[in-house]
């Protein structure tokens, strides 16, 4: 993402908000991972309706890193596995 010119320009929608998102990936993609986003907010929401904004991005965020967290270290053990 280091060149400018090589920068797309994608709108989404995510939990009722339009944001455009600036980087080198094509718009399926975009809109593939704003979709991902859009529907974990959605699920968290769907368990605790007291949630702020503020805070259901916040959750959304931590899960979302929590499960790629756990799917890296798959990843790593598939890794090893094929090694052996």
């Amino acid at each position: 993402m280091s060149n400018v010119n090589n920068k797309k320009r994608t709108t989404v929608h995510i939990y009722g908000q339009h944001y455009t998102i600036i980087g080198a990936e094509g718009p399926a993609h975009v809109h593939k991972v704003a979709s991902i986003v859009d529907d974990k907010m959605r699920e968290i929401r769907q368990q605790s309706n007291s949630l702020d904004a503020k805070q259901l991005a916040v959750l959304t965020a931590v899960n979302i890193v929590d499960d790629y967290l756990k799917l890296q270290e798959r990843v790593k053990q598939l890794e090893n596995k094929k090694e052996d």
